[in-house]
């Protein structure tokens, strides 16, 4: 949920106790207009409302409408009272109706309607109460349903709709009309469609005049109610703060400045804050890893405790900080009402593209996580504008590539301030995201000319209402986001954690037990040299582990990208889930290293680690090519598998896995070469 239109683009449900008497099961729809669907969201609602869905029987709607534009929410409204479905109106932003100078009699408009109304301060929590008590009394039929209709059904289709009530005698006339023109899409067997189709032919059915018809009898029903129930003021009067904000945030050359502040000052925010918990984070498991190392017998079981389990488990809990604070400052966004206008102002930039401004929201929740992104591009009704945004989505930088970022700026990135306040670290980090964002441009420019379509493209927005941010609801999101990354993202993290010590500390037993024997050797030939030999031990036996004998299979493939084998298992584990590189690190390098070096972080360790020829295996040029292929390579399972779903093809994924990949090996190689 937010405060955009796009939103939820799926059935969302949840249990809700509304009386001692009565609990519900509460199903949250996509937003919709009216009763004839054009997008994939819009069409989710639909089959609801006409029991086309069958996992859901309507039994009560809340229609929540904005008082403020309340002719507009009043068309589907008296939709869905003429399929006759018990209705509760609820009637929110009477606020900022009441600031329009619109004034609404809530009984007269009652009357009319014939359905209950109650207004409600979702904010405030005020009309909670009254709403509940509405829907027990409307579940019990204390309120009948309304005998006048809001269309003449014998005018718009008299003679097809008795036909076809001899076959469904139970629906509501309106119902037999949405029959009649959307039959192929319902849940009906090939008798009773070849049934409706001839009960059409016969009758000369035209849903498209019928459809019109109808939209101007309610139109004009409409006109008599608001005019017997609403005072509004003069259109003409002075212009409301939130069209005065507008004249500012959406200028031509203004607005886009402001975008890119709101934008700087987003990632510069993610580094500002987050520093303090995250090193703080860092040097208790860093004190606690080496405590531990110190303490317990040196078997597998601690080594498995300290090196697979901890390291893990630091791998995920130190940049919980960046995603709660960057999900909180999006949150913010949303609630405040700006994110749509960031669609408004970039949606020329968009078409140039071939794409349009309702893109942007799903390439912005693609800075979240890609696969609700995806989804969300259902909101669009264009298919090829739908198709290549979707292609391009998993580009943005989702949280999932935070952790990496992180991580990788800080080892070859120096700490800089310029001008007292700007963090080099913090330009970076906007750069990545506004690279990610440029090359889904350019790639949606070039798939535009292969992916054909003759449909025409049109971008209608809402824009919500300017409203202060709800300060409970951003730290709510900020909870929950930083739950999820934890428990869901933090089971697979720590699962191949533990796979990857036990991949690291076992290997082919001939080739493990030489290496054992060669260092028993040597230290016995060399007593006074036992903690480096045991340290190069360390680090051969890796090497011929069962992860050091993958790494270095793929090795000659990502070097000339400056990457080491450890590296190389790490792009290969990382792509369950991307933020599972730095657990992967963690394991790696801890397994490798000494219990007893002083190095207890893993920004440490990989900064101290180095290349057989005794250069850093960090150093600028790997680390830049590192996080340019992070930015554009397609490294999720879970981002596959729904654009398979969503386009329902396996050809579209397979693309995208190839072209995301080939282009990010590309780049990541020029960006080594040149920094090299």
């Amino acid at each position: 949920m937010g405060n955009f239109p796009g939103v939820t683009v799926d059935k969302k449900t949840g249990r809700c106790h509304i009386s001692p008497s009565l609990d519900a099961t509460l199903i949250d729809l996509p937003g919709t207009y009216s009763l004839y669907p054009k997008r994939s969201d819009e069409w989710v609602a639909y089959r609801v409302l006409l029991n086309q869905d069958s996992s859901i029987k309507t039994d009560l709607v809340l229609l929540v409408a904005d008082a403020s534009n309340l002719k507009r929410n009043l068309l589907f409204c008296s939709q869905i009272i003429d399929l006759n479905i018990p209705v509760v109106l609820v009637l929110t932003m009477m606020d900022l109706a009441k600031q329009k100078g619109t004034q609404i009699n809530i009984p007269g408009l009652e009357r009319e309607l014939g359905i209950p109304i109650v207004v409600v301060n979702p904010r405030k929590q005020k009309g909670i109460e009254q709403l509940k008590k509405l829907i027990e009394q409307t579940s019990d039929n204390i309120y009948p349903q309304p005998v006048r209709a809001f269309v003449n059904t014998d005018v718009l289709a008299a003679a097809p709709i008795a036909d076809l009530k001899k076959h469904f005698p139970n629906i509501s006339n309106y119902t037999a009309i949405h029959y009649l023109i959307n039959h192929e899409n319902f849940l009906l067997d090939d008798a009773m469609q070849e049934t409706i189709e001839n009960i059409e032919i016969a009758n000369q059915f035209n849903p498209t005049k019928t459809q019109a018809e109808e939209i101007m009898q309610r139109y004009g029903r409409i006109k008599q109610i608001m005019q017997q129930t609403v005072v509004e003021s003069d259109p003409l009067q002075k212009a409301l703060f939130n069209e005065k904000l507008d004249n500012v945030l959406l200028h031509r050359r203004w607005g886009y400045l402001i975008l890119l502040t709101v934008l700087f000052l987003l990632f510069q925010s993610v580094f500002w804050v987050a520093h303090y918990p995250m090193d703080a984070i860092e040097w208790v498991f860093g004190k606690l890893g080496g405590w531990l190392g110190n303490v317990l017998p040196e078997t597998w079981w601690s080594d498995l405790l300290v090196n697979g389990v901890l390291a893990g488990f630091s791998g995920i809990l130190v940049f919980v900080p960046q995603i709660m604070i960057l999900f909180g400052l999006i949150t913010l966004l949303e609630d405040t009402g700006y994110m749509a206008r960031i669609s408004f102002l970039t949606d020329k930039l968009m078409r140039k593209a071939g794409l349009n401004g309702k893109s942007v929201m799903p390439m912005i929740s693609g800075f979240a996580c890609a696969v609700p992104a995806i989804m969300s591009a259902r909101n669009i009704e264009n298919k090829k504008e739908r198709l290549l945004t979707i292609m391009i989505t998993p580009l943005m930088s989702c949280s999932a590539r935070l952790p990496v970022y992180t991580i990788l700026i800080g080892l070859v990135i120096p700490s800089k301030l310029y001008f007292g306040f700007l963090s080099l670290q913090g330009l970076v980090m906007m750069g990545l995201y506004l690279l990610g964002t440029v090359m889904a441009l350019i790639v949606a420019w070039v798939m535009k000319w292969f992916i054909k379509s003759v449909e025409r493209s049109y971008f209608i927005l809402e824009l919500p209402t300017y409203r202060g941010p709800r300060w409970k609801n951003a730290l709510s999101t900020m909870i929950q986001k930083a739950r999820i990354f934890v428990f869901d993202a933090g089971k697979i993290i720590m699962l191949i954690s533990l796979l990857l010590w036990g991949l690291s500390n076992y290997g082919p037993k001939d080739q493990m037990h030489a290496v054992t024997v060669k260092y028993d050797q040597q230290i016995q030939a060399n007593p006074l040299q036992q903690v480096e030999l045991n340290k190069q031990r360390k680090t051969e036996l890796l090497q011929n582990s069962y992860a050091g004998t993958l790494g270095k299979a793929i090795e000659p493939a990502i070097r000339p990208l400056g990457y080491d084998w450890k590296i190389g298992i790490a792009l290969i584990t990382s792509f369950a889930a991307r933020e599972v590189f730095v657990g992967t690190m963690a394991t790696l390098y801890s397994v490798g290293e000494d219990a007893h070096d002083k190095s207890n972080t893993l920004r440490q360790k990989m900064e101290a680690a180095v290349k057989p020829d005794g250069t850093k295996v960090y150093d600028l040029a790997t680390g830049l090519s590192l996080l340019i292929f992070y930015v554009l390579s397609m490294q999720c399972m879970s981002t596959l598998a729904v654009v398979k779903r969503e386009t329902r093809s396996w050809k579209w994924p397979v693309i995208q896995l190839i072209y995301m990949t080939g282009l990010a090996y590309l780049m990541s190689w020029m960006v080594y070469v040149l920094f090299k």
